[in-house]
């Protein structure tokens, strides 16, 4: 009996199993990591003085280097008021508290929000877990589509629940390693099976509820992709909608599949691109969405764009992080070249995404909409971090 079910977990491990939480998938996971060119003056390469570089409790999984705010690229010009508002937002949750317990009940009643910063708080550069200078930032939003509770043109895509007959098997209870993960799967006759790809779920009927119709199904995948949204429904009213499960297959990006078949270079593989690529061949549609196995089930929600952290998110103050390496609820300054604006400040961890992977690696959240749309479909910088670690735990 135990050979059989390891036999099962075997089997979906390999097609149905994810790792918790996966609210936030993105289109970034194929983007290569920046490489890093030696600097050169005069046709002599620089060098690279030696750094201290100390391990703590509290972030246990990475490198820190020890820093100061002087050395915090643009501090100077950094709105202190809004990322004093946004740390105080984010000490209502149990982990940022956990963190900075005393300091959050202090950040209510400071008159100078710089001065509480560089007086309570110790910034550690966080050390690339890949050995390279750069990390990578990347964005994501939360989009709006339009929509209809009743299916009728052009809303005649559905926003489907979770399905009544998958599984959901947790390993906890039996293998405290894999407290992470989760088994997702369906019963044929007495055996758990993995549940269905998203091809295969585009010929069945499904027996789920339908949260509403949208217009776009390339809209409906992004939303995927992004985990949340808001939709516009015809009556006027605004719906927001949020990840409830998946079906257990592993994501693949199809970006990377238009680039592997020479649809696209890897400059024009944004979101926008690939919208534009569907508009240029729509008979291909199909073909590419299915080629991604994994698929996302929504629910309603009551209030905007909430991340792991439990917390509505912020636009341009909260990131999404790899919690492997930095604490959820953490507070980070992160310094990010980017062409479109400078992204210089304080940030708070509060999200998590499957495709976030490394110590120097986040996701920005820019906001609602179109233009969130657009700035987060196009971010793609190298990024340092630095983790404001209260100075009596440093």
């Amino acid at each position: 009996m135990k050979r059989n079910i390891l036999y099962i977990i075997a089997i979906l491990l390999l097609v149905g199993c994810s790792k918790e939480p996966t609210v936030i998938v993105d289109e970034t996971h194929f983007k290569r990591p920046f490489e890093v060119q030696e600097k050169v003056a005069d046709g002599v390469p620089s060098v690279q003085k030696s750094v201290q570089k100390v391990k703590l409790p509290i972030v246990p999984n990475v490198e820190l280097i020890p820093s100061s705010f002087e050395e915090l690229p643009n501090w100077e010009s950094e709105d202190h008021v809004a990322a004093l508002n946004s740390f105080i937002t984010s000490c209502k949750t149990t982990k940022t508290k956990a963190l900075y317990e005393e300091l959050c009940h202090a950040a209510k009643e400071t008159p100078n929000p710089k001065d509480f910063f560089m007086q309570n708080f110790a910034p550690y550069q966080v050390d690339a877990s890949d050995k390279k200078d750069d990390g990578l930032l990347t964005g994501y939003y939360e989009p709006l589509l339009r929509g209809s509770l009743k299916k009728k043109a052009p809303y005649i895509y559905p926003v489907y629940a979770t399905p009544k007959d998958l599984i959901t098997i947790k390993l906890a209870d039996q293998y405290p390693e894999l407290k992470n993960y989760r088994l997702r799967g369906r019963m044929d006759g007495n055996n758990v099976v993995p549940y269905y790809s998203r091809k295969e779920l585009s010929k069945r009927k499904l027996d789920a509820e339908i949260v509403c119709y949208v217009d776009s199904r390339i809209d409906l995948f992004f939303l995927e992709v992004q985990g949340s949204g808001r939709v516009s429904l015809e009556n006027g009213e605004m719906m927001f909608v949020g990840f409830d499960n998946l079906n257990g297959h592993k994501y693949k990006s199809i970006g990377k599949y238009l680039i592997e078949l020479g649809e696209m270079n890897y400059a024009e593989a944004s979101m926008q691109g690939i919208k534009k690529w569907c508009d240029q061949n729509p008979l291909r549609v199909d073909e590419l969405l299915n080629y991604n196995d994994s698929m996302v089930f929504f629910k309603k929600k009551n209030q905007p764009a909430t991340g792991a952290l439990g917390v509505i998110l912020t636009p341009e103050r909260s990131v999404a992080i790899d919690q492997s390496y930095l604490p959820l609820g953490s507070m980070l300054y992160m310094s990010a070249d980017a062409k479109e604006k400078n992204l210089s400040r304080i940030v708070l961890a509060q999200d998590t995404g499957g495709a976030i992977k490394g110590s120097v690696r986040a996701d920005f959240f820019c906001g609602y909409g179109d233009e969130a749309g657009q700035i987060a479909g196009r971010l793609k910088a190298p990024l340092k971090l630095w983790i404001l670690l209260p100075k009596k735990e440093s």
